[in-house]
């Protein structure tokens, strides 16, 4: 499985050295400063004011970056590491500034919140890390300003969407909510629905033996969680991303894997070999439809792209084991 590469190669927080703690969060700096500036620009004409805002919070964060480099210059001179977010197993990420154009207020706001909660924790862990005094209550002090960065966030929703503003506590529930159990649990199910059409329908049209197929669709589908809920849950701690318990995202992940190849391995329990291909050309569909729907209510995708992209490139796989099992 190609997601079993997913996050290798990473650098585990714990490993970092206080030059390169110190690296990471001028780089962090650097970027959210740029997010900012992205969401003020794109606010600039329909809430001018929120725009005012998110560019004092990209001055504010530019600041922060000086302080840390100062900081740097003084312990370690003036080369500082190349070392960004993508660098470190389990960071959070942030949205490239394509994706943010057309977001809504509200959504910008909510980004926001979780940006700040985000480098909250990175700087909370991060000052647990350094012996040096005067580093290390820069970085408390960093905690403490990202900390009312997130309410500020908050404060703009409410005066500017009051009728969509949620509660703080639901907000929060619900992003925790996606990022714990929505996310590794939507990659597991187009993992394990996807990648075991190809070999269930080769190995159906190849045999036309129902039971033997049900086998090789029972071991694909049981083999491809297993894979699935390991990597989840090995490469991301959830320490800095805020993602959770990596049990639960293992499981999340895992388990709708599994569930995802075994909705068109089941109906090869059926004797007749058309009978069941015809129920599972069907459990497909629905399977398919399934993951647009889950990406356009909970990861914001245009229903229309996410048919595109998961129903046209499922039916293609498809297509391919019903081509491969025919030769």
């Amino acid at each position: 499985m190609l997601s079993m590469l997913r996050g290798s190669g990473r650098r585990s927080f714990d490993t970092l050295a206080e030059d390169e703690i110190l690296a990471l969060a001028i780089s962090s700096e650097e970027e959210d400063a740029r997010v900012y500036q992205a969401y003020a620009a794109s606010l600039a004409e329909r809430a001018p004011d929120s725009a005012k805002v998110f560019r004092d919070m990209a001055e504010v964060e530019q600041s922060h970056r000086n302080m840390l480099i100062g900081q740097f210059r003084q312990r370690f001179g003036e080369t500082i590491p190349l070392i960004r977010r993508e660098h470190v197993r389990g960071f959070y990420q942030r949205r490239p500034d394509w994706l943010v154009k057309n977001l809504s207020l509200d959504t910008i706001r909510a980004q926001a919140e979780q940006m700040e909660a985000q480098a909250f924790r990175f700087y909370t862990q991060a000052a647990g890390r350094v012996t040096d005094a005067s580093t290390r209550q820069l970085l408390g002090d960093l905690a403490l300003a990202e900390q009312g960065h997130g309410e500020i966030a908050s404060m703009l929703g409410e005066k500017h969407t009051p009728e969509d503003v949620i509660e703080e506590e639901g907000r929060s529930e619900r992003r925790q909510f996606i990022l714990t159990y929505v996310q590794p649990g939507l990659a597991g199910l187009m993992d394990g629905s996807v990648s075991t059409l190809a070999p269930i329908f080769a190995a159906a049209f190849a045999t036309q033996d129902t039971w033997q197929t049900f086998l090789i669709g029972l071991s694909a589908s049981v083999g491809a969680g297993i894979s699935m809920g390991f990597t989840e849950a090995a490469h991301d701690d959830g320490k800095l991303s805020g993602r959770g318990s990596p049990l639960k995202r293992g499981l999340a992940s895992g388990i709708m894997t599994a569930v995802g190849g075994l909705g068109h391995a089941l109906p090869y329990l059926i004797p007749h070999f058309w009978t069941a291909t015809g129920v599972a050309a069907v459990v497909v569909f629905f399977e398919l439809w399934a993951i647009a729907f889950i990406q356009n209510k909970y990861m914001e995708t245009p229903f229309l792209r996410a048919v595109f992209q998961v129903v046209f490139g499922g039916s293609l796989v498809l297509a391919a084991g019903i081509l491969i099992g025919h030769g």
